[in-house]
């Protein structure tokens, strides 16, 4: 998601998954300072409460018939508006502490909670911008995937469309349709990670291990993957059409294969290096969790960089249409104008947008501008895929008039609508 992760795409699901991650990581350092405090302190002499660890907070040994109270445990998601407060035990007249029906500790831990009121609204609210990120996301990859499939049998089926131009186009939608299918297969792997039912403490401990991640580890890698190829494909197609419209004789002999390792080769100079860092020095949960942004650069500088390529062949290119058409070149070529028509609807489109929010990153915006750079990122990202689909394929004239040409014969004889020939 970071893209965009990149990936974007930002998901307030990972959102949620690393604040209970952090949380639980916290809750087992406590729990650990605990016993060790435990087994190194002397115990006193005579008729007392033991020394324990309730779950919640770490107990020293209680006098009979007097409360103890020790401080808010500090792995408390909200401990910093809570750091003063106490929580409280009764230790009883016969050395034991005191418990409700027998089964569970009583304590007092009102200081140590939240308001009430302020959570519950902080939850709803949290709830609402999920649901609704998630239904706009959810019907933006859904339009995509559906128009750069469809796109793709028609530009892969019919053979007079067959070129190295529509090859590229071909390449770019796949690259879409790959950036969506990760994206959403990271979102559900997420959610089968964190919504798990949590009941006994061994079922934290297995939630935070290395074993349980590699699942959400290898989707957050091939995800930031797909975004990295999905921008470089972007940049095959500007430096292909800046080259078409250069050259008054465009030769595409040989060109492909180079276009083929700009854009699915490039983004494995960044992801491996960086998955490496990720796995030597930042091994936790999902990956997602940026606590040395400078592991996190290596994947946002390149995709800045193919944003800032993009944006200065776009301005170089809207120069030589400005002054061809100014010119009134009658023999420049049809087509090319309208590849360029398109491409020049598209850089503004997937530019500059990355180019605002490239320096504010998920750890260093709030509020309401985090807000914003989600719903931007989603809906660009999401819905991304389905204009470049009509632009480059449903609204290009040769490829409806393959189409319709199709329909006649099939029409007429009530054959194949495939273009095979």
């Amino acid at each position: 998601m970071p893209g965009s992760s990149l990936v974007v795409l930002l998901s307030l699901q990972s959102v949620a998954g690393k604040v209970l991650e952090k949380t639980i990581e916290e809750w087992m350092r406590y729990k650990e300072d605990c016993y060790r405090w435990m087994s190194s302190t002397p115990r006193p002499q005579g008729l007392h409460c033991n020394r324990t660890f309730d779950m919640y907070a770490c107990w020293p040994d209680g006098t009979p018939g007097a409360i103890t109270s020790v401080s808010c445990p500090y792995y408390l998601p909200w401990f910093q508006k809570v750091k003063h407060g106490k929580v409280s035990r009764r230790c009883g007249l016969d050395g034991q502490w005191v418990m409700i029906n027998g089964t569970q500790p009583w304590r007092n831990s009102s200081q140590c909670e939240e308001d009430e009121m302020e959570m519950m609204k902080e939850e709803m609210g949290a709830k609402d911008l999920l649901l609704g990120f998630r239904a706009l996301y959810t019907v933006g990859y859904s339009l995509s995937l559906m128009a750069l499939l469809s796109s793709l049998l028609i530009l892969t089926m019919c053979r007079k469309l067959r070129c190295t131009r529509n090859y590229i186009h071909a390449n770019l939608f796949f690259s879409f349709a790959l950036r969506g299918i990760s994206v959403i297969v990271k979102d559900i792997l997420l959610e089968k990670r964190w919504g798990k039912q949590i009941i006994e403490v061994s079922d934290w401990e297995i939630l935070i291990s290395n074993k349980a991640a590699i699942g959400c580890r290898t989707a957050q890698v091939i995800m930031q993957y797909c975004i990295l190829a999905n921008h470089y494909w972007f940049v095959v197609e500007a430096v292909y059409l800046y080259k078409l419209l250069i050259s008054a004789v465009f030769s595409e002999r040989n060109n492909y294969t180079l276009y083929l390792y700009l854009g699915w080769g490039t983004p494995v100079l960044f992801v491996v290096p960086w998955m490496t860092l990720k796995y030597l020095k930042e091994n936790k949960e999902c990956w997602a969790l940026n606590d040395n942004m400078a592991y996190w650069w290596i994947i946002r500088i390149p995709i800045l960089l193919a944003s800032m390529i993009n944006l200065v062949i776009f301005m170089r290119i809207l120069k030589m249409i400005l002054s061809k058409l100014k010119a009134n070149q009658k023999g420049f070529a049809d087509y090319k104008l309208r590849l360029a028509k398109a491409t020049l609807t598209l850089i503004p489109l997937f530019g500059i947008h990355e180019v605002v929010f490239i320096f504010a990153t998920d750890e260093q915006t709030s509020g309401i501008l985090r807000y914003l750079k989600v719903f931007f990122n989603l809906f660009f990202s999401s819905f991304q895929g389905f204009l470049v689909a009509v632009l480059y394929c449903f609204a290009n004239k040769e490829v409806k008039h393959e189409i319709q040409k199709r329909w006649q014969i099939w029409k007429m004889n009530g054959t194949s609508l495939l273009c095979l020939q």
